[in-house]
């Protein structure tokens, strides 16, 4: 008997967590990344690791950026996490562990930690074995998810690296050397990604604008209806 949950299972249950309604834009978004989270976490090959989870967080809030009412944020992220049967606590507890690392370090011993040139003394052992182990196994379920994590610590390292198309090539080429996965997938995944943060940021300016257009209108007709005079009585 297949007892593996369904993306329509994962679904209903996010809907049944989280009960307020989502915003048009930003609905696709969450859907989306519920999908990719839910097919990797019933993957045999899969493994939870933290710059995943650095990955997720990530993704999350660069598309979630704007996203109103703020305080459904914590709710639909933490809706997300519990339908894919996954710990949301885990997830910002990892991400921010690694973020801290990132700005701490000096980004080339960053780069040589993540590409297995050297163990850095100042970063917990667990991260290292977590490294030692992507490396080592010839199974490991690379994911989008996984390349934005890695992404994201070099943009806490260094914003400007990131930016810097020759040196953003160069690290991710190094990284993906020594973790032993593709830098063609990785380069390719990363560039889709920050290819959809600028769709989005865009249809957002245009969401924004036709508001702004729609409340001078509304403005407009409220003047125009005081304007009127009231009829002469007789």
């Amino acid at each position: 008997m297949n007892n593996v949950r369904t993306v329509s299972d994962t679904k209903r249950t996010f809907y049944s967590l989280h009960t307020r309604p989502i915003n048009t834009i930003y609905r696709r978004v969450v859907e989306e990344l519920m999908v990719e989270i839910h097919l990797l976490s019933v993957n045999a090959d899969f493994r939870y690791d933290p710059i995943y989870a650095l990955g997720v967080v990530t993704a999350f809030n660069r598309f979630m950026q704007g996203y109103q009412p703020e305080r459904d944020h914590e709710s639909i992220f933490n809706a997300l996490l519990q339908a894919t049967q996954q710990d949301p606590q885990l997830y910002q507890q990892d991400a921010l562990m690694l973020q801290a690392v990132a700005q701490s370090l000096p980004t080339p011993e960053l780069i040589s930690w993540l590409s297995q040139k050297a163990p850095h003394p100042e970063i917990d052992g667990n991260l290292q074995l977590t490294l030692e182990a992507i490396a080592n196994n010839p199974n490991f379920k690379y994911n989008r998810l996984f390349a934005i994590g890695v992404f994201s610590l070099l943009e806490f390292s260094d914003p400007e690296l990131v930016k810097d198309e020759k040196r953003r090539t160069e690290a991710l080429k190094t990284i993906a050397t020594g973790l032993k996965i593709s830098d063609d997938k990785l380069n390719k995944d990363l560039e889709l990604y920050r290819s959809n943060l600028d769709k989005m940021a865009q249809a957002l300016v245009v969401m924004a604008d036709m508001l702004t257009a729609d409340r001078k209108k509304r403005e407009q007709r409220t003047q125009q209806s005081s304007t009127i005079s009231p009829p002469k009585e007789a």
